[in-house]
């Protein structure tokens, strides 16, 4: 396992998305308007509910009595008219719908509508989809309510008439753009057609125009993010190339292990056994383009000796596992040591990969395994310590790191992460003396200095935490490129929950992605922030280049979740740009 830096860095991204959730929910001024509920809509937790909302009828006065509805769950409400009733008639023709006075043929209409939902209580929808025909044709003018309740029979019929609802909710939003209940059933309708990110634009625009007073179109939000967002990423990831994630990621992976001694070639080694040193050699120079590139080279070519064979598939089966191919990975790791079962390191690295398909105990059994062959290597239980971490047993973690000190203490990265368990454990003093101690025995470490700083930053003592974010920039711009950038981003983020300063938190970021163009969480990051300024537009830029940095499947479903949500919401404001003020309100009220 890698360092915690990436799990702890996310936290603190999540953290800030909901101490900021209210603003970032509507926005913060009336360019924001957009804004609202991305964060709001992706963050939260909540499973599908009813169908639509119990609101007043409209354009009328709110009345004391409890209003009708169909007794059934997918029975959407009718509006409510009270006009003089009238008996029962034929369909008149056009003729003599002609002849009426305009009066009367609204009274007519009015009264259809009654017949309507009547009609619809007693679950009569085809007749009352009729009524409503009728309506329509001898109303003077377009009547949404016409058009949407007649939707709603369409929706209730067996089987249900999908295309029809939505055709009849496009007249009656024609009318009336802003009909909520028009767009929650066309919304409904689309949904069921498959048409996701049409449903999805109706569900966020009814959510915003109700103010996000309404539980069920929010859940409704959630559940086609959810569904869009599981599909794009099946589809991306059956087609994208295998790729290495940012350097900064890779190399944080490579430095959770020690060093080890280049292997001894064989007497008359072959091109392929030449070809996996300069791949080994490439790899401790962090060239890790070409140690991929040359290390599979060498496998085509031929490894001479077992030593070596074990070597190569323990480092193609790394970079498998870095670039998402996770079976691929297992398969190479276990024949790693298979070949030669005392490659503690390539145990250590299949533990890993049981993690990452969930599969704790099998983990465990590999720590297990590698300790039988070499109880006294300190990598073993560094990452055993790592995977303890990760699933909340900080005292069984602080031992197992305590441990791997005591074989081997020039590893910064054992001494950091028992550290951080204290801390987790609630032992601050302990936590924060390991952390002083490690600073001064590796002084020319920027590690202990960030996450020192992370650390501080969780007491809120940010201009404490900058300081140390700042010394870790300095000591990384000391040491030949390329840089770690996580100081600067972390700076970033700092700078923002102390001084609200997004300007400069953003020039953090940017500084970060110039240095490392794939850092994921600076461009996380940048993609909050610029939720917070309601620039949708850069949002979805950033949304996008984190799904293409994604490496895994519930990264890229997270990054495309929040991608499709600020892009609906952005065109919401295209399509009700008169929103903004009232939106602005609504965000300076929340702000409070």
């Amino acid at each position: 396992m890698a360092t915690t830096s990436s799990t702890s860095y996310f936290e603190r991204i999540q953290d800030f998305v909901a101490e900021n959730k209210k603003v970032v929910v509507i926005g913060t001024a009336a360019a924001a308007l957009a804004v609202g509920g991305v964060i709001y809509y992706a963050s939260t937790s909540r499973g599908p509910g009813g169908d639509l909302e119990k609101g007043k009828a409209r354009d009328k006065k709110k009345s004391s009595k409890k209003r009708k509805t169909v007794n059934d769950s997918d029975g959407p409400l009718l509006e409510e008219i009270k006009p003089k009733v009238v008996d029962e008639e034929d369909a008149l023709s056009v003729e003599e719908i002609a002849k009426m006075s305009v009066e009367e043929r609204t009274t007519l209409a009015g009264t259809l509508k009654t017949r309507g939902n009547t009609l619809y209580q007693n679950r009569k929808f085809q007749q009352a989809a009729d009524m409503y025909t009728r309506a329509i044709q001898v109303a003077t003018k377009s009547e949404s309510v016409y058009y949407s309740n007649r939707a709603a029979c369409y929706m209730n019929m067996t089987p249900p008439k999908y295309d029809l609802v939505v055709q009849d909710c496009d007249e009656a939003l024609r009318a009336d753009a802003s009909y909520v209940k028009a767009l929650n059933r066309r919304a409904n309708a689309l949904e069921s057609l498959s048409r996701n990110q049409e449903a999805l634009r109706d569900f966020t625009a009814a959510t915003i125009l109700d103010k996000f007073q309404n539980e069920s179109a929010a859940q409704a939000v959630e559940r086609i993010l959810k569904k869009i967002a599981t599909e794009k990423a099946a589809v991306i990831l059956s087609t994208r190339e295998p790729r290495l994630p940012s350097f900064t990621f890779v190399s944080a992976y490579f430095a959770a292990f020690r060093v080890r001694p280049l292997p001894a070639l064989p007497e008359n080694p072959s091109t392929g056994d030449n070809t996996l040193l300069l791949a080994l050699q490439a790899l401790a120079a962090a060239d890790y383009v070409h140690a991929v590139s040359l290390v599979n080279e060498a496998m085509e070519q031929g490894i001479s000796w077992e030593i070596g064979k074990a070597e190569a598939l323990n480092l193609r089966g790394t970079f498998k596992f870095l670039m998402g191919d996770v079976s691929g990975a297992k398969d190479d790791l276990y024949e790693s040591v298979k070949i030669y079962p005392s490659l503690t390191q390539s145990w250590v690295k299949i533990a890993s990969v049981h993690m990452e398909q969930g599969e704790g105990t099998k983990a465990f059994e590999c720590f297990e395994e590698a300790i039988k062959h070499n109880p006294q290597d300190p990598d073993i239980y560094y990452h055993r310590g790592q995977v303890l971490f990760i699933t909340n047993e900080f005292k069984d973690a602080a031992d197992n790191y305590t441990k791997s000190s005591e074989l081997d203490d020039t590893f910064v990265f054992s001494h950091i992460q028992l550290a951080v368990a204290l801390y987790k454990m609630g032992e601050l003093a302990r936590s924060m003396a390991t952390f002083r101690r490690t600073m001064t025995n590796f002084p020319q470490r920027s590690e202990p200095q960030n996450y020192y700083g992370e650390l501080l930053l969780d007491q809120q003592r940010f201009a404490d935490a900058v300081d140390k974010f700042d010394r870790a920039v300095e000591l990384e711009r000391a040491k030949p490129p390329p840089m770690n950038v996580l100081p600067l981003v972390n700076k970033g983020l700092a700078i923002y929950q102390w001084k609200q300063d997004i300007a400069a938190a953003e020039r953090c970021c940017d500084e970060a992605l110039r240095i490392d163009p794939e850092c994921e969480p600076a461009v996380a990051t940048l993609a909050q922030l610029s939720l917070q300024q309601g620039k949708i537009d850069r949002a979805v830029e950033m949304f996008e280049r984190q799904a293409e940095l994604a490496r895994s499947e519930p990264e890229l479903i997270n990054a495309l979740t929040y991608q499709y949500a600020s892009t609906a919401q952005l065109e919401f404001t295209r399509n009700y740009p008169e929103m903004a003020e009232q939106l602005a309100q609504i965000a300076r009220s929340m702000a409070v």
